[in-house]
């Protein structure tokens, strides 16, 4: 829910209804709905990292994987099963430190991810540099290709998924890579 309409568009009420318990049994796990969003931010962030890191066919997953995932309009369409940073990042800021805390986990798992597949590369940067990079061209290229998707929603050339796919590949591309 949280993805879907975002952390300040979703009461404790709803919540409570939809996991079917009352307020108080939820505010016995959660001191705050704050507590209550970090955790499910966790969550989330632990099963997207097992899906963008996982196996394929028997081998480990390639930067090339992990950016056909997570640049497709497939993961830009269905926010509810989405990265949760790009579902929210506008609104992350404007959260509590509890909140801000998973959400920099979450960031910091991304870019090790990124920098473990790195090598030498043409690009003048260091490694944790060019992994920063691609995970916020990453997380901001699905936030605004999702502004921009209703007004043409398959237009590839324009779209900024399409675009950070094709640049975030060339920056994590090993020199000598093809």
């Amino acid at each position: 829910m949280f993805r879907e309409r975002g952390i300040d568009g979703v009461g404790v009420a709803e919540i409570s209804k939809k996991a079917g318990l009352t307020h108080g049994a939820l505010y016995a796990q959660f001191p705050s709905k704050e507590a209550l969003a970090a955790e499910a931010f966790a969550a989330a962030f632990k099963r997207g990292f097992e899906r963008m890191t996982a196996d394929r066919n028997g081998r480990p997953a390639t930067l090339t994987d992990c950016l056909d995932w997570y640049l497709s309009f497939n993961h830009r369409d269905n926010v509810a099963t989405s990265c949760a940073m790009s579902a929210c990042v506008s609104e992350l800021a404007r959260q509590d430190k509890v909140l801000s805390e998973r959400v920099t986990e979450g960031f910091e798992r991304l870019v090790a991810v990124r920098e473990r597949g790195l090598g030498a590369s043409s690009v003048k940067a260091e490694n944790r540099q060019r992994a920063l990079a691609m995970a916020a061209a990453m997380i901001g290229g699905v936030a605004a290709s999702r502004a921009v998707a209703k007004a043409d929603p398959q237009a590839i050339e324009s779209d900024p998924c399409w675009a950070v796919r094709r640049i975030v590949g060339e920056v994590g591309r090993r020199r000598g890579a093809g």
